[in-house]
């Protein structure tokens, strides 16, 4: 089984049969693993307190990496190699500048 790798302060282990395997769980969509740049932005958010996930909730622990929906509105963090497949954890996209 192949992996694939990302780095963002830490490297991302995720099987790519598992990855093809998984979705967004709010409207099905493929996911993608996101690039460096992305995850660095969202972990300089996370670090000044600026970054907030579907529920509205701050976002306090930085990101390993994390999986983009094909839209690009969403991404879902990826925890200790694990993804947080869950709607209300999903970090939307669309005000990030």
């Amino acid at each position: 089984m192949g992996e694939a790798k990302e780095s963002a302060g830490k490297e991302v282990n995720i099987d790519k049969e598992l990855l093809a395997i998984l979705c967004c769980p709010e409207t099905k969509q493929e996911v993608a693993l996101a690039d460096e740049a992305l995850i660095a932005q969202l972990n300089a958010r996370v670090g000044r307190g600026e970054l907030k996930n579907k529920s509205g909730q701050p976002v306090s622990e930085k990101l390993d990496g994390g999986l983009i929906r094909a839209d690009r509105k969403i991404l879902y963090p990826i925890r200790e190699d694990i993804p947080v497949m869950l709607i209300e954890e999903g970090i939307p996209l669309e005000n990030l500048s």
